[in-house]
């Protein structure tokens, strides 16, 4: 059904209230008043409806009962939303159906184990791939992947295929014996039978989380932490303790010597979203620390490979000599997140443990994928091809600092990141970043508010370099930057 913009720009009229003493409930009242009028035509698909507070007033009724209708709505297709543009009328093909007893979906939804993610994540996530410039996006950009490398070990790949049924539990084999080799150039020493293939670096937090932890484990991590954008640890409700960070990383001694079930979670290599790097004696001290106080540690090390200076510390797996070190490999920032692919490197015990857990829930990762990636491993260009990708980083790295000087020297606070793909960018107490968030993103540009990684980080944004281009980034700073600059005092 084709709707003129004048009809749909005109406003839609509600002149009726639900009555609270019928049996029916309020809320489905409300479905079935909306329901009726967009199957009469009344409303048209295409129009947006007021906002819930003054759906709420013009109703008679609180907000909670007209978030629970429009929840119910939206579930059903009758209603969409857009960031930046409100709710609208998506459908009527359902209405008839829906003034028929529906499932109460909502009764459903808020019976799951997973919380619905954080507002502004599900405003990123549905922006993402609309944004004309994305000042957030944590992967290489189009221009830096590797196709021809890549199409090569597809087509080596497919060569070599003779079925694509299930891999052992653990990953391909010969996956695993090519991460063998290339662990042991960052000075770790381990086997085929200490590596689980997942599906991302995500799958192994979640893996962790439902197979080794109890109920209430205390999570200690960064005061900024990319595990505070995630819901994986809340099936087990972790409770997540923030550690002091300086100049070398995060305060370990913070950690009490008792107090249940406990474990940290760093990044130590180029931390989302800082980019702070943990010093080697840091690094030591720690893991003498983990070893008498027996403190399990979630190594994360998706930016390892990506250092732009110098080459970082060795991994704290690789000075583990007791087995308190989960180490969580990914080729997600080196390569391509799309591909699905990460690995645990445990005691063979823990192994075991997370590979059966695996296949009670997916049966393993994409057996193409492992094939592509062992093919992509063994590739003898596949070094030069990261030496090239670290080069690229560095000059975008080179043009987003001396962007930030221009736009915003004297205003904003930074380090420059020794690697990876973030600047860590902090505003004055007088901008409201949240505001700038949104005012950004109805101009075309994403970037990821401080917000999103603790409480403590609400007048922080995190920029990456790494995927829009050099032009793009200037562009799209130069306009972040005035909308900072009309915050600020006159």
């Amino acid at each position: 059904m084709k709707v003129g913009v004048n009809q749909m720009q005109n406003e839609i009229e509600i002149n009726w209230q639900p009555d609270a003493s019928k049996p029916m409930p309020v809320y489905q009242q409300i479905i079935n008043y909306c329901v009726a009028r967009i199957q009469s035509g009344d409303w048209l698909i295409g129009q947006q409806l007021p906002a819930q507070r003054q759906l709420a007033k013009q109703f008679g009724v609180n907000r909670s009962t007209i978030s629970k209708a429009i929840a119910e709505l939206l579930a059903d297709g009758v209603l969409t939303t857009a960031f930046g543009g409100g709710t609208r009328i998506a459908s009527n093909s359902w209405s008839t159906m829906m003034t028929q007893s529906p499932v109460n979906w909502q009764d459903y939804m808020m019976s799951g184990e997973f919380e619905a993610n954080q507002p502004v994540i599900q405003q990123i996530n549905d922006f993402e791939d609309h944004a004309k410039i994305r000042l957030s996006t944590g992967e290489i950009g189009p221009d830096l992947f590797p196709k021809q490398l890549v199409q090569r070990a597809m087509v080596a790949a497919a060569e070599r295929i003779t079925n694509l049924n299930y891999l052992p539990p653990m990953g391909l084999d010969r996956l695993r014996e090519a991460l063998v080799t290339r662990l042991a150039k960052w000075g770790i020493t381990t086997t085929a039978d200490n590596i689980l293939i997942t599906s991302g670096s995500l799958q192994s937090l979640q893996l962790i989380a439902v197979s080794l932890l109890e109920q209430g484990a205390t999570v200690y991590t960064t005061p900024a932490s990319y595990l505070r954008s995630l819901r994986v640890l809340q099936s087990v409700h972790a409770q997540f303790k923030s550690l002091p960070v300086d100049t070398e990383g995060l305060q370990y001694w913070h950690i009490p010597a008792t107090g249940g079930q406990r474990l940290l979670y760093t990044i130590p290599t180029f931390d989302n979203p800082s980019s702070l790097v943990m010093s080697a004696q840091r690094r030591q001290d720690l893991l003498q620390f983990a070893k008498s106080h027996q403190l399990p540690i979630i190594e994360d090390t998706a930016y390892q490979e990506l250092w732009l200076d110098e080459r970082s510390p060795q991994p704290l797996k690789a000075l583990d000599d007791t087995g308190n070190v989960l180490y969580l490999g990914s080729i997600s920032k080196t390569l391509a997140p799309g591909m699905r692919i990460g690995w645990i490197v445990g005691p063979a015990s823990i192994i075991k443990r997370l590979s059966d857990v695996k296949m009670q829930t997916d049966y393993g990762a994409s057996s193409l994928s492992q094939l592509v990636l062992v093919e992509l491993l063994n590739d003898p260009n596949y070094d030069q091809y990261l030496t090239d990708l670290r080069a690229a980083l560095r000059q975008r790295r080179a043009n987003a600092i001396t962007t930030l000087q221009r736009e915003l020297g004297g205003i904003a606070k930074w380090q420059t990141p020794q690697g990876g793909f973030y600047i860590w960018v902090t505003l004055p107490e007088t901008v409201n970043v949240q505001q700038v968030f949104t005012e950004a993103a109805k101009q075309g540009i994403l970037v990821n508010p401080g917000s999103v990684y603790g409480a403590s980080a609400t007048h922080s944004l995190r920029l990456s370099y790494a995927y829009a281009t050099e032009t793009a980034f200037s562009q799209g700073l130069h306009q972040m930057a005035e909308l900072i600059k009309q915050q600020l005092p006159a």
